[in-house]
């Protein structure tokens, strides 16, 4: 287990981080979630031993983690840490580099392991390209291999996707994380990407203000986000309240609404009026304004042009989950 006990570091005199608390059990995959600057890749160096706490504790099981005050050489045997930075050879090739780590006195077991590294991900074509001759994104699929082929019991991943072309992401996504379940490695992810999260951790970890705003299984926290900051982390996303949903409805207490949750209607709704329509593939996004001047996001099949009326309904299961989940804000 890593154990993360109320720590806090600043840089200078800026609080960065406060009071951190967090557990993270062996082979959990936890996900670092939230705005730019909110302490997501600072929280990892600390983990990593890059930085000296100024406050707090942090082991791995009984092992506590340091920092360069106490190790010449930052980062400990059991824990690899892969950040924006790939920090690779750049005039070697792809799979020296990747090898760089593994025993030549085995050399069978180095090929092979090279070999699945490789198809893992999806360079071996490139093996035997110089790295320097490389895009950024494939130096980072690159460096995503070395950190795997030393075998880590807990690996630290910073942006690990953020170079990589859309099209090769779902793919390696797979991968990388199916390899770090079977083998049985404890991941910390830090990510700005909803679709890092959702299908492949099993926790996830919201930071604000310097601190742990939520944390909890991710189906659970998008489906009851408990704020309208958490929830646009996910998407696009509403606070409104239900009287404004329901007419009939006796309170004012607010519920989140994700975009996608709006049902367009031809005579009856949430008066809204149409002001910008962007195209996003099989949808579009419009942004609209209620009668009140309330912005409002929802989808619709087709564009609709500016100061057109539409009508917006949210069901009443909708509600009643956001109700019962406790997410009024």
């Amino acid at each position: 287990m890593l154990r993360i006990e109320n720590v806090s570091f600043g840089y200078n005199a800026d609080t960065v981080l406060e009071n951190i608390d967090l557990r993270v059990q062996r082979r959990e995959h936890v996900a670092l979630i939230g705005e730019s600057g909110c302490g997501k890749s600072t929280l990892l160096k600390i983990l990593y031993g890059l930085m000296d706490l100024e406050q707090g504790q942090i082991f791995w099981e009984d092992e506590p983690v340091l920092g360069p005050a106490y190790n010449l050489v930052p980062g400990a045997p059991f824990m690899k840490y892969l950040s924006q930075d790939f920090d690779l050879m750049p005039f070697t090739t792809v799979s020296e580099n990747i090898s760089q780590y593994l025993s030549v006195f085995y050399p069978k077991e180095l090929k092979e392991r090279t070999q699945k590294l490789l198809e893992m991900i999806e360079l071996t074509d490139f093996a035997h390209t110089k790295v320097k001759n490389l895009s950024g994104g494939q130096q980072q699929r690159v460096a995503l291999a070395r950190v795997l082929a030393q075998k880590p019991e807990i690996l630290l991943l910073d942006e690990p996707f953020s170079h990589i072309d859309n099209f090769l992401k779902n793919s390696l996504r797979r991968n990388i994380f199916k390899y770090l379940r079977d083998h049985g490695i404890t991941c910390i992810l830090a990510t700005h990407d909803y679709q890092d999260v959702l299908p492949f951790t099993d926790r996830i970890v919201v930071l604000k203000d310097k601190t742990v705003l939520a944390k909890g299984k991710p189906m659970d926290l998008y489906a009851n986000p408990k704020s309208l900051y958490i929830a646009s982390l996910f998407g696009e996303a509403n606070s409104i309240s239900i009287d404004v949903l329901k007419s009939y409805a006796n309170t004012k207490r607010k519920i989140i609404v994700y975009a996608h949750e709006f049902r367009l209607s031809e005579n009856s709704g949430i008066t809204v009026f149409a002001k910008e329509s962007y195209p996003m593939g099989p949808y579009y996004l419009i942004k609209g304004a209620s009668e009140e001047g309330d912005t409002l996001f929802f989808h619709s099949p087709f564009p609709l042009e500016p100061e057109k009326k539409v009508y917006l309904n949210v069901s009443i299961e909708t509600i009643n989950q956001r109700l019962q989940g406790g997410t009024t804000v």
